[in-house]
């Protein structure tokens, strides 16, 4: 089990955090996604290591970026 805390800018309501969970929650091997709007911090429980590179691009298809 692994956990990765990323951040997350331009989450601005709810929804933008409903967004960043659904994508993020498609990457295989995530267990669960924690998102704290205030702080555009998104922790990431998850079965292993996930690569920086795929959280990336399901950020992007969610319409944020890694900050």
């Amino acid at each position: 089990m692994a956990t990765t805390t990323y951040t997350v800018t331009g989450m601005t309501c709810g929804h933008c955090v409903g967004s960043v969970k659904q994508e993020i929650g498609k990457i295989d091997g995530v267990t669960s996604v924690d998102v704290d709007l205030a702080s555009g911090r998104v922790t990431v429980d998850s079965t292993g290591e996930l690569a920086d590179s795929a959280v990336a691009a399901a950020v992007d298809e969610a319409g944020y970026a890694l900050g």
